[in-house]
């Protein structure tokens, strides 16, 4: 489904648009999750038509240097990587909460009303992606091994259903109607650089004096980081606390102090 005709980079361009469109949305209060699932279902539809823009992919291109692939010199690419992570510091997981397709078909499945799980293990998430990052940069660099392609991502986009991957990636896909955002909870290398760069952002979701402390957001949140002093690593601005929030104004996405 994938055309390669249409050039990759419209996908950056795409995610740089989105990216302060929701920064703007977000500050202003107009957020909502039915406003966010139009974000969702566009990235999405991105990943399957013109495979951008996929940066956990494109993290694994620029360590094997492959070029070919990328669709554009290495520079550019890591530019595009380093600017969103840069801003991440700034304002939190946007990129990957509504932008990247990885992140955003895995939202969209985990709407599916089953039982859910995996919700408290924010400690054994982070430590097993560490991991799995050190794997990746290592096997990369050292083997030239595409660890990602072994998993099947592309050819999950591509709609190869065919291959083995495939079905590999799709069981992760599945797997996110009851686990979180497994892959990029658990798997994601470019998730565990932009987790890092997010655990204390310059703006987030933060309680105001409103708060009556009736702990809804905490139990809306499916990575358990609503907390008042929770770092925000692994929020990605999926609305869910302040739509469960019984008080108007008593959760915003403000600059903090």
């Amino acid at each position: 489904m994938v055309v390669e005709s249409i050039p990759k980079v419209l996908g950056f361009g795409y995610a740089m648009l989105v990216f302060f469109l929701l920064v703007g949305i977000w500050y202003k209060g107009w957020f909502s999750r039915r406003r966010g699932t139009v974000f969702l279902i566009i990235s999405t539809a991105l990943g399957f038509l013109i495979f951008a823009p996929v940066a956990p992919y494109q993290f694994q291109l620029i360590v094997l240097r492959d070029v070919a692939e990328l669709g554009a010199p290495l520079q550019m690419a890591l530019f595009g990587l380093l600017f969103f992570l840069g801003f991440t510091m700034f304002f939190g997981r946007i990129f990957c909460g509504h932008i990247c397709p990885v992140g955003t078909l895995q939202e969209l499945v985990s709407l599916a009303p089953v039982p859910k799980g995996g919700r408290i293990l924010k400690r054994e998430a982070m430590a097993f992606r560490a991991v799995i990052f050190v794997l990746f940069v290592f096997t990369g660099l050292l083997f030239s091994v595409n660890l990602l392609g072994a998993l099947g991502l592309r050819k999950f986009f591509y709609l190869q259903i065919g291959s083995i991957s495939f079905a590999v990636f799709g069981g992760i896909v599945l797997l996110s109607a009851a686990v979180y955002r497994p892959f990029c909870r658990f798997i994601c290398p470019y998730g565990a650089l932009l987790s890092l760069a997010s655990t204390r952002p310059l703006f987030a979701l933060r309680r105001t004096d409103a708060c009556i402390e009736c702990g809804n957001c905490e139990r809306a949140c499916p990575t358990d980081v609503a907390g008042r002093d929770a770092p925000k690593s692994e929020c990605y601005l999926c609305g869910r606390c302040v739509e469960a929030c019984p008080v108007e104004g008593a959760l915003v996405y403000e600059r903090g102090q």
